[in-house]
């Protein structure tokens, strides 16, 4: 599923490719994708002579601006945008196609079918679901240190899934939280009310860090995700822990381990990340 790293870099390429155009018409195969408005045909009908102003990005969803819409988009685990020409055969698996009025078409492909799309009066997609409920936006400066000790350093939960939860913490997915846990020195399966005010410090950097990494590498390319234009991230080139199971750790040369941690496969270097508070090697966030 494409994290925030990866859906930070596809608004960047669909600003670059569809900022500007304007929608004549819309075609839509797979009517369940459409979660508001429910009707089908309205949702098209809105569209008709809307000009994309602006792509923006909440958490994981994407946030398409039109004179008066915001097209809330998440793309689940494997939804594409493309922009091609008219005359490009269509792929299977297609199911919405935005036709530009200057012979473009934005198309939305999906094998797994997990895609969603909502569509609100501009100014009120933050008010309704999905948006509404999530938590703190990682790479804005609203998320300082003090707010993200308070929102779950009291709670005792393990501290991977409470990164996970989107109510929380929007856009951290099991790739990044497994990195920024080992940036960290954190276990996974330490719980959020056991973390000293130092790995409160670290952590808030660690994820930080790793996002920021993360953009700039385009995002991680672990099985399908490309994107707008069909590129893939290069961030899996300098992951630390996930996917590493039984290699080196980078920096003691131990093992790394996969365990489950909340459901979810979870990689960690367990001398670096030990279970015990007051335990771990790390000094610092380490490289």
């Amino acid at each position: 599923m494409p994290e925030l790293p990866e859906v930070e870099t596809i608004r960047r390429t669909l600003s670059r490719l569809i900022v500007g155009r304007t929608i004549d018409r819309t075609a839509v195969t797979l009517g369940r994708m459409i979660q508001h408005p429910k009707d089908v045909a309205q949702f098209c009908v809105m569209l008709e002579g809307q000009t994309v102003r602006h792509i923006g990005r909440r958490g994981k969803y994407l946030c398409i601006l039109l004179d008066d819409y915001t097209l809330v988009s998440h793309l689940r685990m494997e939804g594409r945008y493309g922009l091609y020409s008219g005359a490009d055969p269509v792929e299977k698996h297609t199911h919405v196609i935005f036709y530009f009025r200057d012979g473009t078409e934005l198309r939305y492909r999906d094998v797994r079918q997990f895609g969603t799309m909502h569509l609100f009066p501009a100014g009120e997609e933050r008010r309704h679901p999905p948006l509404r409920d999530l938590g703190l936006e990682p790479l804005d400066s609203s998320f300082t240190l003090e707010e993200f000790r308070r929102r779950l350093q009291n709670r005792p939960t393990k501290i991977k899934p409470l990164l996970l939860n989107q109510k929380y913490v929007a856009g951290i997915g099991n790739i990044y939280a497994d990195e920024a846990l080992f940036l960290s020195g954190i276990h996974p399966e330490r719980t959020a009310d056991s973390l000293s005010d130092a790995e409160w410090e670290k952590l808030h950097e660690a994820v930080i860090r790793t996002l920021r990494e993360a953009v700039e590498a385009g995002g991680s390319s672990i099985k399908s995700y490309v994107n707008g234009q069909g590129e893939m991230g290069r961030f899996q080139q300098q992951l630390r822990v996930y996917g590493r199971k039984e290699q080196p750790c980078y920096r003691c040369g131990g093992p790394i381990e996969k365990t489950v941690v909340g459901g979810r496969g979870t990689h960690i270097c367990p001398r670096c990340q030990p279970k015990e508070a007051g335990e771990s090697e790390h000094q610092e966030v380490c490289g």
